[in-house]
């Protein structure tokens, strides 16, 4: 493993330690070159899950992908990288667990909905602002009520 800071192959690994319910193991490691801490996680590689869009495409499912639209809902709110994560992990379980090699760009959308609606009602609008699709004002005031 090399360092992310130094490049250095010098690494050392501090502590281990199961997370995700078992599914991944969290490393804290050391660069013996520059001194510096950093996590690693290790994940089993499962079989590819392909996400079909509005338009019909297919493309790889990609949970950072889905991390970037949430940390840009949750961008300025009290919501931590951790919690982030655990959404993160709990929406590709969720994919996952529905044992089909495609699912649609809908059900991962509609996933982080349900969840973020219990996080952090802010996000929530920010979210679906952009997946609902808002064009006015009234699209705003119309997913506040409902």
């Amino acid at each position: 493993m090399k360092c992310p800071f130094c490049a250095s192959s010098d690494t050392q690994v501090l502590e281990s330690r199961a997370v995700e319910e078992g599914r991944a193991v969290r490393r804290r490691r050391e660069c013996g070159k520059c001194g510096k801490r950093y996590t690693t996680y290790e994940r089993v590689k499962s079989t590819v899950l392909w996400v079909i869009k509005k338009d019909g495409r297919r493309e790889p499912f990609e949970r950072e992908k889905v991390k970037r639209g949430i940390l840009r809902a949750v961008e300025k709110r009290p919501i931590s990288l951790d919690l982030v994560d655990d959404v993160v992990n709990q929406i590709e379980r969720e994919m996952l667990k529905k044992e089909k090699e495609e699912v649609s760009s809908k059900a991962i959308g509609h996933a982080v909905l349900k969840r973020l609606k219990k996080i952090d009602k802010v996000a929530w609008l920010r979210f679906a602002s952009v997946y609902l699709q808002f064009e006015d004002l009234e699209d705003f005031a119309r997913a506040i009520k409902t």
